[in-house]
């Protein structure tokens, strides 16, 4: 999958590759010239419990604090689920900020006792949208492309993962009538969960950002990595 460039503007060309051979920059891949990240080592979370915290879920909080994020991405925790492990912790994201690129969610759930389904102790379920070009969403291939974006995000960022699974949306509406005066319109929802097989879950909360930064259409982290093209609203 390309991207080229035409009369048009940029458009999403399918070509026969294997989407594994999608290029893919370094782990130590700096960001692009003029972007700072924002760090915030005062970043603490608090999570959910059904009592004390369990000394893996603890230090899975630990490991988030001081993590970075691009300017373009604000993150904030959130009310997290009771009802589906003992510890839960809940994070939410925006991008492009009145833009309005694109958004997500992640929530990781911890039982020190494992969970059959799970085979582990922690599971993190994530969801991701963002807006793209309507004749993008068109495409049947974009949604191999975007859980393509995943798989590399974690694998990037050596986030140890297993058993993952999950699901691609893409949607395109096209006004009629009286609407017809605005644009068309797109969007891509990728929604997935996966076991971490550490308590360490910088890797897994820096993949998620990476995934939603790249379908939002902000300039990748490192030349050839393919993203879409940005879209304001």
């Amino acid at each position: 999958m390309t991207l080229r460039r035409g009369s048009r503007g940029p458009k999403l060309v399918a070509t026969r590759r294997p989407y594994s051979s999608l290029p893919v920059p370094p782990t130590d891949a700096t960001y692009p010239q003029g972007v700072t990240p924002v760090r915030r080592p005062d970043a603490t979370f608090s999570g959910t419990s059904g009592g004390d915290f369990s000394a893996d879920f603890a230090a899975a909080l630990t490991s988030l604090s001081g993590f970075t994020t691009r300017p373009e991405i604000d993150i904030d925790e959130a009310p997290a689920p009771q009802r589906l492990a003992r510890f839960a912790l809940a994070l939410t994201a925006d991008v492009g900020g009145e833009d309005e690129l694109g958004s997500g969610r992640l929530v990781v759930l911890h039982d020190p006792d494992g969970q059959p389904t799970w085979q582990g102790t922690f599971r993190i379920v994530t969801f991701i949208r963002a807006h793209v070009e309507s004749e993008l969403a068109a495409d049947p291939m974009l949604a191999e492309v975007g859980w393509a974006w995943l798989i590399e995000s974690l694998q990037r960022h050596q986030a140890e993962y297993g058993h993952i699974a999950g699901t691609v949306t893409r949607t395109a509406s096209t006004p009629f009538g009286s609407m017809t005066d605005q644009p068309a319109k797109g969007e891509l929802e990728v929604r997935a969960s996966w076991t971490a097989m550490h308590h360490n879950l910088a890797p897994h909360v820096r993949a998620w950002t990476e995934l939603l930064a790249t379908a939002a259409g902000l300039e990748p982290l490192a030349p050839g990595v393919v993203a879409l093209p940005r879209r304001t609203r």
